[in-house]
């Protein structure tokens, strides 16, 4: 009678699960080949290079060999951890570490492979996708006259643009909730990145169209490595990977769960590798305060070969491309240390590369230099007897180029020139009785032997510095307002303009200093010469002032005599003005002031580079406008002296198409006032005959024209003269 009843479901309720899993298992293969007398030893250096390197507590009773017939191992080591996170650390740590100079470690789940073991190995002939043509990724450099384009972000609408110099921006490309935030360029200009819920993707092309896209669920910020090639990503929301997620190197696995930070190869997708950034206890549910966190999280070398985050206090870790493994399997330690800058390729450098790429050491010219090493900065504070330190090292040997001690450091900021001539560290000083601050310029001059340094001092704390791109410029602001430092940040101060240049001596020298300003931000045309200043983040002042900071040596070729050096060349204001930049070409700037930081007036303004007002749009709800950056020129050096020898002739051909574009357009504003005034005309002909029509029908008299209608009330018009008299000085004389 038992047998008719079904206790499946019963059972079913209250069945015991058991772990069967074997996830907190791995394999160490990769590890030296020994009899077993020598087990014990090789136990205790495997468990004593987990504990240092992956502080992952490795039993050596948990640790397990094979052999073969001849006695000998077969190179691997299984063993048993306390549980699958420990294992997942020792995989992410140890994959890949050196063991010896012979013997290098591949650490895999046990699960891993017993799983790739079971896979069918009958090859499938893949299925052959048909190839689709994409459209050239840079195609807007081809445009006949050599516009720049520019993006346009205002409620959820997104506008590509052509930028004209004389009419508004002529719109290429349209699109609703292109993005749920913003948008932000490539380095080179050759994609459109969007971001979205579930993550961003790349735009480019004639068309715009998709070009990849990366799963990074709320992502808010993206960093692209100089030459495009990688990206870093940034979710202040921990990754997590449900159970039935796609298992691909463009997704995450379970191995990346609790990361924010994912690096990306752009043109694959395929993810490199995630790092954890770390939350404080107390954060508010949904809204996680991240601690030691700044951006860019990962700061990438000139050529992008390596790119290298700092731990705060104590040390730096380089990363090397596309690995993404660590430089030589360790950081680099520096006690103390607080910030790092990688030294930017120049010019030089990058012509010096593609020879030595290209070369590969045969059919060099004669007497080439090979590139140098990439090079980083570092500082460290003040402890104790210690003074502080700034050091600039090479990379991937190690060697220390140049360090410098500084004392009395309240903080240290390091400025790279763009072109990789100078390096400058703004060193904040203290008096003895550390109520005030001064500024100190150490500039370190990266192109000649043993890098000499050279000091300028300000007797102000310093606002704001900025290498010229192209020159031997630097601009700072700094101030001696009481107010520095104590009022709110929207209240404007007082400040001070200072520009500096290399002399006659080769010396950096004040060329000028201007009192009484506003300024707190600086802005350098991307040619160089050119300097807008510009007060930010102030709810009383909104000024733009241009400079020229080589007029006199123009002026002096014009025969004008000897001409200050820098000149006011522009003033203007823009009100409520959040954000400023410059075209790629130098010509043109933009000012905007967006509806995230600014509630009233938003919109943009373009402007020349002499400060002359060139279109104003005042938006509901605008975002934000950005110019699209170009790449690097292909012509060669004696191609651009060339052009610049002939700069004259080509000036005359672009004088004439601007005249030719001026012309067109004011015939095309002309024809159109034309066709007006005649439809104009027109209608009312129309409309006279109608209401001809419509009295004769009603029976009522032909109205009058204008003309009869005037000499009607002519004829009823009296003249009226009116005489008024007024005294107008009255003189009273007493007669004898």
């Amino acid at each position: 009678m038992d047998d008719d009843i079904d206790y499946s479901d019963i059972e079913a309720k209250y069945a015991v699960a058991y772990d069967d899993s074997l996830d907190n298992v791995i394999i160490i293969d990769g590890v030296p080949i020994i009899t077993q007398a020598k087990q014990q030893r090789l136990f205790e250096a495997i468990q004593k290079r987990f504990n240092t390197h992956a502080e992952v507590d490795m039993p050596i009773e948990n640790m397990h060999i094979a052999y073969g017939d001849d006695g000998n191992s077969k190179g691997y080591v299984v063993v048993e951890l306390e549980s699958p996170e420990a294992a997942l650390q020792a995989i992410r740590t140890m994959d890949g570490y050196a063991f010896d100079k012979k013997h290098r470690f591949a650490v895999n789940r046990f699960s891993d492979i017993e799983r790739l073991t079971s896979m069918d190995e009958t090859y499938v002939e893949p299925e052959e996708e048909p190839y689709k043509q994409r459209g050239h990724l840079r195609s807007w450099l081809a445009d006949p006259s050599g516009r720049d384009q520019l993006v346009i972000c205002r409620r959820d609408d997104v506008q590509i643009a052509w930028h004209n110099r004389t009419t508004g921006p002529e719109v290429a490309h349209s699109r609703m909730r292109w993005t749920e935030s913003y948008v932000q360029w490539s380095p080179d200009g050759t994609y459109l990145t969007t971001f979205h819920l579930q993550g961003i993707a790349l735009w480019g092309g004639p068309t715009w169209e998709r070009f990849m896209r990366y799963a990074h669920p709320g992502v808010r910020l993206v960093d692209f490595s100089p030459d495009e090639k990688y990206m870093v990503t940034w979710s202040p929301d921990p990754i997590q990977v449900p159970e039935n997620a796609p298992q691909s190197p463009q997704f995450f696995s379970h191995e990346d769960e609790g990361n924010h930070v994912a690096v990306w190869e752009v043109r694959t997708g395929h993810l490199l590798r995630t790092f954890p950034v770390s939350a404080e206890e107390n954060a508010a549910p949904g809204q996680p305060v991240l601690k030691g966190f700044s951006w860019p999280f990962l700061k990438w070398s000139g050529d992008s070969r390596y790119c290298a985050r700092v731990t705060p206090g104590k040390g730096i870790s380089v990363y090397e491309l596309p690995t993404m493994g660590l430089l030589d399997q360790k950081s680099i330690r520096i006690e103390g240390v607080v910030d790092f800058e990688w030294c930017p390729l120049g010019d030089k450098d990058k012509d010096a590369l593609e020879i030595w790429n290209g070369g590969k050491n045969k059919d060099l010219p004669k007497g080439f230099k090979p590139p140098r090493d990439n090079m980083l900065v570092y500082w460290v504070p003040e402890v104790q007897n210690q003074p502080a330190r700034v050091t600039v090292i090479s990379v991937p040997t190690r060697q220390v180029l140049r360090s410098k001690n500084l004392f009395n450091v309240s903080d240290c900021k390091l400025h790279w020139h763009p072109q990789g001539d100078y390096l400058c560290v703004k060193v904040d000083r203290q008096t003895k009785t550390k109520k005030t601050v001064f500024c100190n310029f150490e500039l370190f001059r990266m192109r000649e032997k043993d890098f000499p340094v050279e000091v300028v001092e300000l007797k102000d704390p310093v606002l704001a510095f900025a290498w010229e791109p192209q020159g031997n410029h630097f601009a700072a602001i700094s101030s001696n307002d009481p107010n520095f430092g104590v009022v709110a940040p929207a209240v404007s101060i007082k400040t001070q303009l200072n520009i500096f240049h290399l002399d006659g001596r080769g010396d950096f020298s004040l060329q000028k200093s201007m009192d009484n300003k506003t300024c707190n931000a600086l802005f350098w045309s991307p040619r160089g010469r050119h300097l807008l200043a510009a007060t930010l983040g102030s709810t009383q002042k909104f000024d733009l002032e241009w400079f020229d900071v080589d007029f006199g040596n123009e002026a002096r070729q014009g025969g004008v005599g000897d001409a200050d050096d820098v000149k006011q060349i522009g003033a203007a204001e823009h009100y409520s003005i959040t954000d400023v930049e410059w075209d790629p070409s130098g010509r043109y700037v933009t000012t905007s002031a967006s509806f995230w930081r600014q509630s009233i007036e938003q919109g943009y303004a373009v402007w020349d580079f002499k400060g002359t007002e060139l279109k104003k749009e005042v938006l509901d709800q605008f975002k934000q406008v950005l110019w699209r950056p170009r790449p690097r020129t292909l012509l060669s050096r004696e191609d651009q002296k060339r052009v610049r020898r002939t700069l004259r002739e080509y000036s005359k051909i672009f004088d004439e198409e601007d005249e030719a574009a001026d012309a067109s357009q004011a015939l095309a504003h002309r024809e159109e006032y034309q066709r007006r005034v005649a439809e104009w005309r027109e209608w009312r002909a129309a409309a006279r005959e109608a209401l001809a029509a419509a009295r004769a029908e009603a029976g009522i008299a032909p109205a009058q024209s204008r003309e009869s209608r005037k000499e009607e009330q002519q004829k009823h018009t009296a003249e009226v003269h009116e005489w008024i008299e007024e005294v107008l000085e009255e003189t009273e004389e007493t007669l004898p």
